[in-house]
């Protein structure tokens, strides 16, 4: 077993005018190392693409990840879905890429734009053999996966964008593959890649989209550990409990909050000392400890870290801020959501008294939710999740 990863982001544009996308992306985790992703385009577009798209990845995805074979898929497809009465086919075109191991990807691949692999800096055409299934030509792929690799998976609304607008025949896929080269060793997570590609398709669109678009990056990566300490221990007697327990971890260390910095430096041996900038007068400013990665506030930066997050997974419109940010907050973001895929959260159940204060919006209770909210959101990044309470 070796320690990849497959760090996954999907962003989609509908199209202008409808209120649903007509376009659907559908992960299903078989376990820690292997998982199924189906990115499905519904024929036509608004409800009744949303429907179709939906429809055909959820059952490809389900019944993937339970090993059954495409032909079975397919076939389910075909009789699942009503047949529409213009083109007269039964479901969506469809990209499947499943995840064995972290260590090889098979690839199938049906009237969908095809996958790009970029490796080493450059394009990599994926090698494919046809099949046919009840009359449908689908090209699959076997391709073991090497660190930094990228997937791009996509609709066809990406080779489409800027049709009569920007260009004659749309943004065609060498196109793509070479605007995409351009960030390859950037090291960019693969929503921000995503986020980068959908945002030229939405540019050459001229902001009105003419098709659904989405895209999908899938991006290996080598696993990196890190863990955050936030609050003290509920009793003063496990100080030394916690702080042990924190600093054996593998990877970077974040410390956040007043009082657990002190102890973090008391438990080291070390000076804490306080870095008088305000680059956001907003958060509260950082300090350092030596032995410790990053030393901030508690709450009012990690709420700040929180509303990153929530936005991250939806439509990333902050990436900008947080991504060359300063302060605590969007230092602690960039850590968390660009480097971690592993993440130890040690939180200490100590009432601050300094919060009890009623005129601060801060509680106990408040703490505990935002370490919550935050650990969930960044599950749904992909992230490996532990919570340890104190």
């Amino acid at each position: 077993m070796n320690d990849l990863c497959a760090d996954i982001g999907y962003r989609s544009l509908f199209k202008y005018g409808e209120q649903l996308c007509g376009d659907h992306v559908e992960i299903v985790e078989q376990d820690d190392n292997s998982s199924v992703i189906v990115l499905a385009d519904g024929l036509g577009s608004g409800v009744k693409a949303n429907i179709l798209s939906s429809l055909t990845a959820k059952i490809i995805s389900t019944m993937m990840a339970e090993n059954m074979k495409i032909e079975e898929c397919v076939s389910a497809i075909a009789q699942t879905l009503p047949v529409c009465s213009v083109r007269g086919v039964a479901y969506s075109t469809f990209t499947i890429m499943r995840i064995i191991n972290n260590e090889e990807a098979e690839i199938f691949q049906y009237d969908n734009p095809h996958v790009i692999l970029l490796r080493d800096g450059a394009n990599l055409e994926i090698p494919k053999t046809q099949i046919n299934i009840d009359g449908k030509t689908i090209y699959r792929s076997r391709i073991k996966l090497k660190e930094n690799d990228v997937f791009i998976l996509m609709s066809d609304g990406a080779i489409h964008a800027g049709v009569g607008i920007t260009h004659n025949f749309g943004w065609e896929r060498p196109d793509i593959i070479s605007y995409m080269e351009t960030f390859y060793s950037v090291g960019f997570t693969a929503k921000t890649l995503t986020t980068i590609l959908l945002d030229e398709c939405y540019r050459l669109y001229g902001g009105m989209p003419g098709d659904d678009t989405t895209i999908c990056t899938v991006r290996i990566r080598k696993r990196e550990p890190m863990s955050l300490m936030i609050g003290p221990p509920s009793n003063s007697n496990d100080c030394d409990k916690m702080m042990s327990l924190f600093f054996s971890k593998e990877g970077k260390h974040i410390v956040c909050g007043g009082t657990t910095s002190s102890i973090a430096a008391k438990y080291l041996g070390k000076k804490l000392v306080p870095v008088l900038d305000y680059p956001d007068p907003a958060i509260p400013p950082i300090a350092t400890i030596e032995g410790v990665d990053l030393v901030t506030e508690g709450v009012i930066t990690i709420n700040k870290v929180l509303e990153y997050a929530k936005d991250h997974i939806g439509e990333n419109i902050n990436y900008s801020k947080w991504s060359c940010g300063r302060d605590g907050a969007s230092m602690i973001a960039r850590l968390l959501f660009e480097e971690a895929t592993d993440i130890n959260f040690f939180v200490g159940r100590a009432v601050n008294p300094a919060h009890q204060n009623p005129d601060l919006p801060i509680s106990f209770n408040i703490k505990m939710r935002l370490v919550d909210e935050l650990a969930d959101c960044l599950t749904k990044m992909g992230k490996r999740i532990k919570v340890s309470y104190f």
